[in-house]
């Protein structure tokens, strides 16, 4: 059974980097063709799908977003994190990784991870 969990600091002041951590438990990052995604869900809002890491350690980014986010590994700890810069109170949101069958799937959008990680709230705020 996989299993993603996020971790990170809920709170982050403004013009400040967000970075989260997804750690992976009963799977490789690398296996092929699985990509891992980071989505998060602002209140009140829809999921938003913030980009990938693909098996291969390629990224793609929403275009949205592409400026100020970097998704990164560690395959040595079954890791990948995101990385969100010059943040606003606009970013709080629940931010959540999530596992992909394939690359297509993840860039195709939000609803067809088949591997979630419960979700951790992250509020921008002085």
């Amino acid at each position: 059974q996989v299993q993603l969990q996020e971790s990170g600091p809920g709170l982050v002041k403004p013009s400040q980097t967000l970075s989260l951590t997804c750690t992976v438990s009963g799977g490789s990052i690398t296996t092929s063709y699985y990509a891992w995604s980071w989505i998060r869900q602002p209140p009140g809002k829809g999921l938003e799908w913030m980009g990938v890491i693909a098996c291969d350690g390629s990224t793609y980014y929403s275009p949205s977003l592409k400026s100020r986010t970097s998704i990164s590994r560690d395959t040595s700890k079954n890791q990948f994190s995101l990385q969100l810069s010059s943040v606003t109170p606009e970013d709080t949101a629940v931010y959540c990784c999530a596992r992909y069958p394939s690359l297509a799937y993840a860039l195709a959008g939000t609803e067809d991870a088949d591997y979630w990680g419960q979700g951790t709230q992250v509020t921008v705020s002085s």
